[in-house]
């Protein structure tokens, strides 16, 4: 063997000696592996399985929008069949879940199953017998999209909403819920962002999560890596119509806070303070010469309002509510709307370089309505010959944010989809104020007036529609 050949030898031999050694480490480091891994599986199938427990299936009948005439202007309701998810908070029974899920109801039921989870050799029984409760509404809330319901049974597994909360940005989730139906759904994933504000003009907070989250898990929980709630699951960002990683959960604190509001009072009060935020950004905090280049300010204060009477000025930078500190917009709207009500906030304020802190007494502000039909109640609200769902003036505030003429007959808030029993030319907004010269108080009258009349009568109602008086005339049929 020549001298060149024996030195390609000798370290093509060294260099797969090394490559050997190196799959042996390999091969020790890949063996390894799969005990972390069954350790890191067995914590969430521990945590999944224990919190399933406390996970039902919501079944809602009512009157809803049809997706596809939701973006629409004049919409009319149709009787849905819809389904949800919902978490047990109380072992007597009391379940948290979303108020779109509930909205429009006029029946509500709650499945309870246990779940399978585990598939093996000589276990493969997939049958899990069902309870079925019929559920009460105890309250709801549109601006947190919450509601709390109530099934009559004691003793039930539940999650509880304890005083102290912790989560991190980038930690394990699990969301649980019932996907198209599909009950006791597991997907993980992780914290994307604590403190989300995905509308600019609503100041709603979420944690978003890329656990996916589909139809159906609305309602569901948010669960962390202990098995503590972290939020509501409630919608998704998508623009193919599934789950592409983008999903809101509404967090445990103001989950908690509702939770705690709907069982007591049944509402939770909107309250205002009469003073409006925004960010500071380097730019407006470079052009009014700021202290700082982040955190809120107030932008406006209204005259007469609480935050004037306690002294809040336009340009005060908000540091502190109720001793948590502010340094965003989201933890400015949270803590208010987490404070409890009737007691003085403490707000501590950044004007012209000198810490204050004053003391604040929010009031009640006007109902937040995006539409008139978040205020129909279809079991009471029917009015099932003009196929129309109607609201008492002299009950709603209703008269007062449309800056309606008539202080007295019942506003039209809804229409029922199909064709109605009798053809009304009826739109959402009509105030109906007389029944052939009759003034109407409300939408019992309305009722009894309508039962009266044989088919073929002529009925005359006259109409406040956009601030002008006229007629609807037509037979009954």
């Amino acid at each position: 063997m020549t001298m060149g050949k024996a030195f390609w030898l000798a370290l093509a031999c060294i260099v797969l000696s090394q490559s050997l050694h190196g799959q042996s480490q390999s091969t020790l480091t890949t063996a390894a592996q799969p005990g972390i891994l069954k350790e890191y599986d067995q914590a969430i199938d521990h945590v999944a399985e224990r919190a399933m427990e406390s996970v039902v299936e919501i079944e809602v009948t009512g009157y809803g929008v049809p997706e596809k005439e939701q973006d629409q202007g004049q919409q009319a309701l149709e009787r849905q069949r819809t389904i949800g998810s919902g978490v047990i908070v109380d072992p007597d029974g009391y379940i948290i879940t979303n108020n779109h899920v509930v909205s429009g109801a006029l029946r509500i039921r709650v499945i309870i199953a246990p779940a399978t989870v585990e598939l093996a050799t000589g276990n493969a029984e997939l049958h899990n017998p069902q309870r079925v409760y019929e559920a009460k509404l105890i309250g709801t809330t549109r601006y947190a999209d919450l509601a709390l319901i109530k099934i009559e049974e004691k003793g039930l597994p539940y999650i509880p909403l304890p005083q102290d909360f912790h989560f991190r940005l980038g930690q394990t989730v699990v969301a649980i819920g019932a996907p198209e139906g599909l009950d006791h759904t597991v997907t993980k994933g992780i914290i994307s962002a604590v403190g989300r504000q995905p509308e600019v003009d609503r100041p709603m907070i979420y944690v978003q999560t890329d656990a996916p989250i589909n139809p159906g898990n609305s309602g569901g929980p948010l669960i962390d890596r202990d098995g503590n709630l972290v939020g509501i699951n409630t919608f998704i960002v998508t623009s193919g119509g599934g789950s592409e990683g983008l999903g809101f959960a509404i967090p445990e604190p103001i989950v908690r806070f509702v939770y705690s509001e709907l069982r007591e009072h049944g509402i939770v009060p909107n309250v205002t303070i009469g003073a409006h935020a925004q960010s500071i950004s380097p730019a407006l905090a470079a052009g009014l010469k700021l202290p700082q280049d982040w955190g809120v300010i107030l932008s406006d204060v209204d005259g007469g309002g609480p935050a004037a009477a306690a002294g809040l000025h336009a340009k005060d930078i908000v540091t502190a509510v109720d001793g948590k500190r502010v340094d965003s917009l989201p933890k400015y709207t949270a803590f208010l709307y987490v404070h409890k009500r009737n007691t003085p906030i403490r707000m501590g304020v950044l004007r012209d370089g000198k810490p204050l802190t004053v003391s604040v007494s929010a009031v009640d502000a006007p109902p937040l309505v995006e539409n008139l039909s978040d205020l129909i109640n279809p079991k009471r609200d029917l009015i099932a010959p003009l196929g129309i769902f109607v609201i008492d003036i002299k009950h709603s505030a209703a008269a007062a944010m449309l800056n309606l003429r008539s202080d007295s007959g019942v506003l039209v808030a809804g229409l029922l989809g199909g064709e109605p029993a009798i053809s009304a030319d009826l739109s959402v907004g009509d105030v109906i104020r007389a029944v052939n010269g009759t003034p109407l108080s409300d939408s019992q009258q309305l009722r009894q007036i309508l039962g009266g009349m044989k088919p073929g009568d002529a009925v005359v109602l006259e109409v406040e529609r956009q601030s002008v008086l006229q007629y609807v005339a037509f037979e009954m049929e």
